[in-house]
């Protein structure tokens, strides 16, 4: 007997996982290998009206792989980031309006850490409108392709940067922003990404900046493209958040951004992230 109950939100990527206790997330190792096998079929995973607490959430991350700690000291609990626009609760609030494009996390990192593996989110807040997390599937875009544009695509290289995705939401910087932006490096991915079971998936999404060896224009054209692509309505997870759902997804294999809130919305998301253990290649 399966230990989920598990349900399709559509046919390319999202799940509604029920009847799960809360607790046994927390100490269950079977139940973690199980969560595990769902994420790799579906994509994102939705628990809703779970309340899982705090710690918890980072207990069950354990099971799933490393958690990251590197933004420790914005929340009570480690292992905890709140998204939020108020910077009271998070200094970093203004950084988290590039969470509205579509992106894949882990794309710019400071070194060579590899992109994370799954994220949780849990919602102790909700904006009144807006607010929604909205996801799409990575190997459907790659799937959708025809077989020459997998051939062209397949040796297609990629320049990444925290600039690209921050000028989406802030046009004209000032020199001191410019400077933030360009202190962290900029990382050169394949497009088409090569993962460890075989599956290709597609690397796309607000950092993405230009194609090497392709005219800047053309290039940021075709990035556009499949994006777009990659991202119409009937390819996409819409999730209207209410207090108390947790959803889990996994970041190598999946778009995702946030739709548009008012700034001074109470809005306030929990954050886990298992890090990634498997290189762009």
């Amino acid at each position: 007997m399966s230990l989920l109950t598990v349900t399709k939100l559509t046919t390319s990527v999202g799940a509604e996982v029920g009847g799960i206790d809360p607790d046994r997330l927390a100490t269950d190792d079977v139940l973690a290998e199980a969560v595990l096998d769902a994420l790799e079929d579906n994509g994102v995973l939705v628990f809703p009206d779970l309340h899982l607490k705090p710690e918890a959430q980072v207990a069950f991350c354990r099971r799933l792989g490393e958690v990251d700690h590197s933004s420790d000291g914005h929340h009570p609990v480690a292992g905890i980031y709140p998204i939020t626009l108020d910077p009271a609760k998070n200094s970093s609030a203004a950084y988290l309006r590039a969470t509205f494009d579509w992106h894949i996390d882990g794309c710019t990192p400071m070194g060579d850490e590899y992109p994370q593996k799954a994220t949780v989110l849990s919602a102790v807040q909700v904006a009144e409108r807006g607010g929604e997390t909205e996801f799409a599937s990575t190997y459907a875009a790659y799937d959708a392709l025809s077989p020459d544009e997998k051939r062209r695509f397949s040796s297609l290289k990629v320049v990444h940067s925290l600039e690209a995705s921050q000028r989406r939401v802030t046009p004209d910087p000032t020199p001191a922003q410019l400077a933030r932006w360009r202190s962290r490096p900029t990382h050169e991915h394949p497009l088409v990404w090569t993962h460890n079971d075989g599956r290709k998936s597609l690397v796309l999404g607000a950092s993405a900046d230009y194609l090497v060896g392709m005219d800047l224009d053309e290039g940021r054209a075709l990035l556009t493209e499949l994006l777009e692509r990659a991202t119409v309505p009937d390819k996409v997870y819409s999730h209207r958040w209410s207090v108390g759902d947790t959803v889990i997804w996994d970041n190598r294999g999946v778009l995702h951004r946030a739709a548009p809130y008012d700034p001074d919305s109470p809005r306030e998301m929990l954050r886990t992230t298992v890090l990634g253990d498997e290189p762009i290649r």
